[in-house]
């Protein structure tokens, strides 16, 4: 890495991603470099140097491939191209190189549940007849009922409405997602073979790893006839059940397709790497993790658990285990892509459930109010928490910033299509994805010479990147120094808790780290004695003995080896 003392790392080093710091990409909202509106990849690569001072190890870009944006970017007509109104695969190429130079690795997302109906192999499937090859890479039904009017199954959409469309010569084809997200049939060898050239094409322009998008999902059951689900409709993971049998979601049988993967991955040098995205029971986890398969999974039982002390030592203690039994190392996710950003989470009164924060969305984020300032300083305490953790971070763009959800967009300027999909009872993910601040002025705040494809705020200048740069009370200068820190002080995977349990339930998180460093966090309301120690960093000020309340600090008692 180009800042600090920190070495360059090797780029044969097969383990890099054990303990990297992972930042997300939205390519559409990072930075536009043409004026139209839309982040592109040119837009990327002129800002990897700022995420090279930042301090991460990688760069993953959610989909940028040719689409139609039906879910933003998650249909897919061209896994082997750029789109057009973001890059060309010469620039794709340019970005890897510059990545390459300041010492960051670049990540792609994959999207294997579904292509976009734009793909060539859809259009060609919807062109053929009923029981034609080109069908068989989808999933094609006859409807039910004595017309075939009805669908074939029960199944719902995870964007509401059923999982089944009528194509005019009479047959249902199954999604998932979106009517524009037809599902592939992974018993298909065709399907299995293409993406394995697909994994190989990005491979081998440089690229070190996938975040595998709805990774539990490829695997279904299509033997005739098609199961109902009937009471078991819910997708949470909680309600899956924990033997592999749910027709759709989680089955055993994935693993043997991301066995294949495996062997893709392991005949470069280092070996690619994946993170799964599954939204899965917490024993189910580890098998997407396994070293023959994708190698690590998202831990998304740490975006959610509210910021207690104890859910948060459960969780944690829960997630370590999980990823020792796989070989792997565990993920921390504080925001993404898909949910609401957590300074916006945290500021909300209680522990909000999933459908609380819907409802709260559906109200313009003001019922119930807000308290800004609590956000702030519980999402400054929960980043020094999770950047502590061994393993691998995953940080969202504008995280670093202190970005709130824009939770106020107006109806007119919604693109997710869960709003259009569950009739308006589901605002949905715009509100994280509107598009950084660069400047604290200028058109769209630095975000491209022009305006910017989601509205942003009037005060969002206030999070500017230019304006925190320099400031040491700023979000941007806590991550940088927390990230420079880091790299200084991990120096194995290991945690061990510290102090007796009943601190745990009275808000307080203690565990220490090899070389002697401790990291404390106060998840309470009331001052709690600080243990002795150098301070290395705090998430907020200190005074005197005390660690104030909603606040994680950093100690040292002893040299780290070689310092």
């Amino acid at each position: 890495m180009l800042h600090h003392d920190s070495p360059a790392p090797s780029p044969h080093d097969a383990d890099w991603w054990r303990q990297a710091v992972v930042y997300q990409v939205y390519p559409r909202s990072f930075a536009d470099s043409d004026g139209d509106g839309i982040g592109d990849i040119p837009g990327v690569t002129s800002r990897l140097p700022y995420l090279a001072r930042l301090g991460v190890d990688a760069v993953w870009l959610s989909p940028f491939y040719p689409s139609q944006l039906a879910d933003g970017g998650y249909d897919v007509a061209d896994y082997r191209d750029v789109d057009p109104r973001l890059g060309t695969l010469d620039d794709f190429d340019r970005m890897v190189a510059e990545a390459d130079r300041l010492g960051l690795r670049i990540m792609v997302d994959i999207v294997p549940n579904h292509s976009s109906d734009r793909h060539v192999w859809f259009q060609e499937a919807l062109a053929a007849p009923p029981g034609s090859a080109a069908r068989e890479r989808y999933v094609f039904r006859d409807g039910r009922g004595p017309d075939g009017g009805l669908p074939p199954t029960d199944w719902p959409s995870s964007f509401g409405g059923p999982a089944w469309t009528r194509v005019p010569d009479g047959q249902w084809y199954l999604h998932l997602y979106a009517p524009e997200q037809p599902d592939f049939n992974w018993d298909n060898p065709e399907v299995r073979e293409d993406f394995h050239r697909t994994l190989r094409f990005w491979s081998d322009r440089g690229v070190a790893g996938f975040r595998v998008d709805v990774a539990h999902g490829l695997a279904k059951d299509l033997r005739a006839p098609l199961r109902d689900l009937g009471e078991r409709r819910s997708y949470q993971p909680a309600a899956l059940p924990v033997d592999g049998s749910h027709p759709l979601w989680d089955r055993d049988e994935v693993h043997e397709i991301y066995r294949g993967w495996r062997q893709v991955f392991d005949a470069y040098d280092p070996p690619r790497f994946a993170v799964a995205e599954a939204w899965v029971g917490t024993s189910r986890r580890s098998a997407y993790a396994a070293a023959d398969g994708l190698g690590q999974a998202f831990n998304f039982d740490f975006l959610g658990t509210p910021l207690s002390a104890a859910e948060m030592h459960a969780t944690i203690d829960t997630a370590l285990a999980d990823a020792r039994r796989a070989g792997a190392t565990s993920t921390w996710v504080l925001s993404n892509h898909d949910v609401v950003r957590h300074v916006s989470r945290y500021a909300l009164p209680g522990d909000f459930t999933k459908q609380d924060i819907e409802a709260w969305l559906l109200t313009d984020g003001t019922e119930p109010a807000p308290d800004p300032a609590a956000g702030v300083r519980k999402a400054r305490a929960a980043a020094l928490l999770m950047l502590a953790l061994p393993g691998s971070a995953y940080v969202y763009q504008g995280e670093e910033l202190g970005l709130p959800e824009v939770a106020g967009l107006d109806r007119a300027d919604l693109r997710d299509p869960m709003w259009v999909r569950s009739g308006g009872r589901v605002k949905g993910r715009d509100g994280c994805r509107v598009p950084l601040p660069w400047t604290s002025e200028g058109a769209s705040f630095g975000f491209g010479p022009g305006g910017s494809w989601l509205p942003q705020p009037a005060d969002w200048g206030r999070y500017a990147a230019d304006g925190q740069l320099g400031d040491e009370d700023s979000f941007l200068e806590l991550y940088r120094e927390a990230l420079r820190l880091r790299r200084t002080l991990v120096v194995d995977e290991e945690l061990e808790w510290a102090g007796p349990r009943e601190r745990t339930r009275q808000g307080l998180l203690h565990f220490t780290r090899a070389g002697g460093w401790h990291t404390v966090s106060n998840l309470s309301d009331e001052p709690v004695p600080m243990p002795p120690g150098e301070v290395l960093i705090a998430s907020g000020p200190l005074t005197g003995d005390a660690l104030a309340p909603w606040t994680t600090a950093w100690l040292r008692t002893e040299r780290a080896p070689g310092r």
